[in-house]
């Protein structure tokens, strides 16, 4: 059975790397919106998941603001693939009765 990763494990970081394996980006309103949290929630998260190498931030200002646009990096994809993976296991080893 593969290992859980700690960083990507928690509920809002797993669906922020989820959302962000389906697309090449997604800026930061959007994600914050999917998952009904703050801005300072959202910031924590990425920062967790920038910090590990698993998510790239940029910023483009788009009329006379800036926007935050967040991408999963090659080393994220690879960590999100082995973490579902783990999860999948760990599913399959509850029977089919569950």
């Amino acid at each position: 059975m593969g290992v859980l990763d700690p960083v990507i494990h928690a509920p809002n970081r797993l669906q922020i790397c989820c959302m962000l394996a389906a697309a090449d980006t997604i800026d930061f309103a959007t994600i914050r919106e999917s998952l009904d949290v703050s801005e300072s929630v959202l910031s924590k998260h990425v920062k967790l998941l920038e910090e590990a190498g698993y998510l790239s931030v940029s910023k483009t200002p788009s009329g006379g603001r800036v926007r935050t646009w967040l991408a999963l990096t090659g080393p994220g994809r690879k960590a999100l693939k082995g973490h579902l993976a783990a999860l999948n296991a760990l599913i399959a080893s509850a029977g089919p009765d569950v």
